[in-house]
């Protein structure tokens, strides 16, 4: 088990950065994606991008609840409908905004293996394939920001825990 260290908003460029495709699935992608599934479940996480550990390849982290989900090299095919709700980031601590992310989602991508798949997900999945994919863009939740509600959600008793990522 080894747990990385989270790279926060404004201390790196590197969350700005797109991150670049996969080519070897070789032990060292193995032992990343082991790393970040560690690393997002010590931080009490639900997505976690490699870029945010410092590192520019296309994959991601995301466990639900259902189950650890890897994706290499992922893709978002189509997306239907939206809904707006509130958001958090391992990257951005203490913070919680209100964001508009497709109802629906499927995205394609790759094992750790290599072998191509899809997984389609709606409500908390689909959010957390949006915002997981979009650190692979360099694009941080606060971009597409509609509020920030963390004083909010503090004056309701609320704590600023990330949802997603």
């Amino acid at each position: 088990m080894a747990i990385r260290k989270i790279v926060e908003m404004g201390k790196d460029d590197i969350l700005r950065k797109r991150a670049r495709r996969v080519d070897k699935f070789d032990r060292r992608l193995h032992q990343l994606l082991e790393d970040m599934a560690d690393t997002m479940l010590e931080a009490d996480g639900v997505g976690l991008a490699a870029p945010q550990v410092g590192i520019l390849k296309r994959c991601c982290v995301i466990d639900v609840g259902e189950g650890l989900i890897e994706l290499v090299n992922p893709e978002i095919l189509w997306t239907e409908g939206e809904v707006v709700d509130v958001e958090g980031c391992l990257s951005v601590p203490g913070r919680r905004c209100t964001v508009a992310r497709p109802e629906k989602v499927r995205v394609r991508a790759q094992d750790r293996k290599g072998k191509h798949f899809e997984i389609e997900g709606e409500g908390l999945l689909a959010r957390c394939l949006c915002h997981e994919l979009d650190h692979l863009d360099g694009v941080l939740y606060v971009d597409k920001m509609i509020e920030d509600v963390t004083d909010k959600l503090e004056e309701e008793g609320e704590a600023a825990e990330p949802l997603s990522e």
